[in-house]
């Protein structure tokens, strides 16, 4: 089996520069645990002018990138958290379909759950040697 490696690179508004490197048995508890150090930090991204989504699509995606991070969710879920966040109705369909589509573009795994599929979202890339 290959050794999994992850790498960080990251810089501050005040120019700090961090670079992490993980090497070897990589669980998600302890990717977590790195976020929580950056967070500990104050290491925030460099845009602070975060625009409201316009678009379905967007709304869609704002939704699972806020709500479902590192989670598992279903498009049932996507459907309750954007009716919450937008209050604005929106079919099941149309969010099972730009799941789809964020599945074909890599940006969710898509897994086949008894009836429903199940999705989660594809943040850090693994490069194996």
């Amino acid at each position: 089996m290959a050794k999994k490696r992850i790498r960080i690179d990251m810089q501050d508004q005040s120019g700090g520069s961090y670079n992490l490197k993980l090497e070897g048995n990589i669980t998600r508890e302890k990717v977590l645990k790195i976020f929580e150090m950056l967070d500990l930090m104050n290491i925030e991204e460099n845009d602070q002018t975060v625009q409201a989504p316009n678009s379905v699509g967007s709304k869609i995606w704002h939704v699972v990138d806020k709500f479902f991070p590192m989670g598992k969710f279903t498009s049932t879920n996507i459907l309750e958290k954007f009716e919450d966040e937008f209050n604005e109705p929106v079919k099941l369909s149309v969010i099972s379909t730009y799941l789809s589509r964020f599945s074909s573009k890599g940006r969710v795994n898509r897994t086949r759950t008894g009836r429903e599929w199940t999705y989660q979202t594809i943040k850090i890339s693994q490069r194996h040697p």
